[in-house]
């Protein structure tokens, strides 16, 4: 069986409903319970679900609907976390601060019924983001720890904890999203260690997704990552790719095909041109087609074209070298 070329895929969040988004706030504010706000959760996934399989995606996810924020939403279920007010990450939006107040604990499988219940809606691929321990931990306060270094590796033991739970549960593709690491070239090592212990003893596929900051100040020390796929915003950086030839892409590339930060739609027509530039570091089975990031800032509706104009590029690509 000849290998897929030019699969596509999303990289996690889609576009939440207004009632999801007003029964997180009523949860938070106690007015609501969890079984409630999960209930609501699970009505939107079986939405997102339908949006990706009309798209015709191939790798889907549940877009992350029952997580409040990448963030906060790990350190909720994991201990030794409390959380502090909202603090403002960009225009408008906002997320609940945590602080590593004591040693952290695993105290039971995360993702594990987010899969299954994915699953149990849909016959295709999916695939399972979880937020990186170097992030978390970036984006906390460390009151717990001596210093940065070791609490980032303290999460990354109990991260492992949960891939096994999920490879165990049946998932074949985790992607870890680490989208301060670009932020923080200088400590790359750290990041790089923290992966392997994350993923030390996982066999499945994993995807490694950074966006933000300067790519060319962590590559090419980035493809030496315990990862399968790096995955990459590009469309916002106009398919600027020039200096990952500097050396070999060793790796599969998740590749940002299209915007979104721009609420406009794509043509394919450009689509197809952006990813064709990939073509210059990986073959079309290395090469995954998806969205820079995740959806989740876009209104519904232009999330939807957006996914169901990639789909028609891959499709037009597929054609030109099967």
């Amino acid at each position: 069986m000849a290998k897929e070329i030019f699969p596509t895929t999303i990289v996690g969040s889609y576009s939440k409903p207004d009632y999801l988004n007003d029964a997180f706030k009523e949860y938070y504010a106690g007015k609501i319970s969890h079984e409630q706000l999960h209930k609501l959760a699970e009505k939107a996934i079986v939405d997102v679900i339908k949006d990706h399989e009309e798209a015709d995606v191939d790798i889907v996810s549940d877009g992350e609907m029952r997580r409040s924020e990448m963030t906060e939403f790990f350190a909720e279920n994991i201990g030794g976390f409390k959380m502090f007010g909202p603090v403002r990450v960009w225009g408008n939006n906002y997320y609940q601060k945590p602080s590593i107040i004591e040693k952290m604990t695993y105290k039971k499988p995360i993702l594990v019924d987010e899969y299954n219940y994915t699953k149990s809606l849909t016959k295709k691929r999916i695939k399972v983001p979880i937020t990186g321990p170097y992030t978390i931990v970036d984006w906390s306060f460390n009151e717990a720890y001596r210093n940065k270094e070791e609490a980032i590796y303290a999460l990354a033991e109990i991260e492992n904890r949960e891939l096994k739970a999920l490879v165990k549960a049946g998932v074949d593709f985790i992607q870890i999203d680490e989208p301060a690491l670009s932020t923080h070239p200088e400590e790359i090592e750290i990041a790089r260690k923290a992966i392997e212990i994350t993923t030390k003893g996982i066999d499945v596929k994993k995807g490694l997704h950074i966006c933000y900051g300067e790519y060319d100040k962590i590559y090419p020390a980035v493809l030496d990552f315990n990862v399968d796929q790096i995955d990459l915003e590009l469309a916002n950086r106009k398919w600027d790719i020039d200096f990952l030839k500097e050396h070999e892409f060793t790796k599969e590339i998740g590749y940002g095909a299209c915007d979104v930060h721009n609420p406009r739609v794509e043509t394919v027509e450009e689509i197809v041109a952006g990813v064709r530039k990939g073509l210059e570091l990986v073959s079309p089975e290395k090469l995954f087609v998806k969205p820079d990031c995740g959806l989740k800032m876009l209104p519904r509706n232009i999330a939807f074209e957006k996914l169901k104009v990639m789909v028609k590029a891959a499709k037009v690509l597929r054609k030109e070298f099967e």
